[in-house]
């Protein structure tokens, strides 16, 4: 068992009021005053890195926001128990652990179809039914999740950090070894600062640690030697689209590596290799061609909203696309199909209209 021990403060033990769903708000107690402002306002700027640590916690977009969204309440009912012994800061994050380790107390794993099975299937392979939303690791647009600014060095160590394979990674471990990985190795808190947090002592937290790096270390977590420079890496994702947008295979050959992987959640199935991945293009996933790619950014990777041909000339949603990209290649594709819930997350367009899809 893992030796860090929970401890529930106690306005982060204060009754439930109008969590938030997704899209949605919590209410909050009706205040009035001066007071009321700026207390809003300083638990809101807090609100983007709170998400990116739940996120790497939970493994979803969707459920980071519902979990700050409650810390947020909580804080704001409680906060008259707040005693300013600790940093406000270091409250919330607190009450921020409390809500995950609640959250995640039913035993929950999420995962990628990697994870899942380690053989890959082929084009041959039946896709199988869809698994429950709760199955995937989800993506997050880098703004909801990565506070913006700080140092250069700082902001591409947090990037890496909320790669699709790592936060996957992140979920073989035990929530509180997890909380303090994220803490140290992620968020570079000292040793006491996160044992005061968790209410446990440094040497707890320094094993937890170690048997964390042990388990993260002996879990695939991806090839990734670090981004290209910009200027390069922009001139590969504009091959691609053009590519693809044509869906013209043998440019696309000469652009994805030859151990690259697909997966497609909400299914389990996955393939390993560009000519397995080219013949599913070709077969299986044929009404790809024509589609459209709108670019976006999604766990510090580049993604596109992808837009399927409609019977009206117009394009339709189908997936979006987060490209894992190294050495001038593309070296995976996760193409997440639930683009109802996802679209409107990264601010894409519900569809495109016949003019605006027509080649540029």
């Amino acid at each position: 068992g893992d030796e860090v021990t929970d401890h529930h403060e106690g306005a982060a033990g204060a009754p439930r009021d109008g969590v938030a769903t997704r899209g949605g708000t919590a209410r909050r107690p009706a205040r009035t005053g001066a007071a009321v402002a700026p207390l809003e306002q300083r638990l809101e700027e807090h609100r983007v890195e709170l998400t990116g640590y739940c996120y790497r916690m939970l493994g979803s977009a969707f459920d980071a926001e519902d979990a700050v969204q409650e810390t947020l309440t909580r804080a704001w009912r409680g906060h008259h128990r707040f005693e300013h012994r600790a940093a406000l800061r270091t409250w919330l994050y607190r009450i921020a652990g409390n809500v995950c380790f609640d959250m995640l107390s039913a035993g929950r794993r999420r995962a990628l179809p990697m994870d899942l099975s380690a053989l890959p299937g082929s084009t041959d392979t039946p896709i199988g039914d869809p698994l429950p939303e709760g199955t995937w690791i989800l993506p997050a647009p880098d703004g909801r999740v990565l506070p913006a600014g700080g140092d250069p060095g700082d902001v591409a160590v947090r990037r890496e950090t909320i790669r699709l394979a790592f936060v996957a990674a992140l979920q073989h471990l035990p929530p509180r070894q997890r909380a303090v990985l994220i803490l140290r190795d992620v968020l570079a808190w000292r040793a006491s600062e996160v044992a005061e947090l968790l209410d446990t002592t440094v040497a707890s937290v320094n094993s937890a640690l170690q048997r964390a790096r042990a388990t993260l270390a002996a879990t695939d977590t991806g090839d990734h030697p670090g981004p290209a420079p910009d200027g390069a890496r922009r001139e590969l994702l504009d091959r691609y689209v053009d590519a693809f947008e044509r869906y013209d295979m043998e440019s696309l050959t000469a652009l994805i590596h030859e151990d690259a992987t697909q997966s497609m959640p909400p299914y389990a199935m996955w393939l390993r290799g560009r000519d397995e991945i080219l013949r599913w293009w070709t077969g299986p996933g044929a009404a790809c061609r024509g589609s459209r790619l709108v670019p976006t950014v999604a766990n510090g990777s580049p993604a596109f909203g992808q837009y399927r041909r409609a019977a009206d000339g117009g394009h339709a949603p189908w997936s979006l696309q987060v490209l894992e990209t190294s050495g001038g290649r593309v070296t995976g594709f996760t193409f997440f199909l639930d683009t109802a819930a996802l679209f409107p997350l990264f601010g894409l367009p519900p569809r495109l209209d016949a003019e605006s899809s027509a080649p540029g």
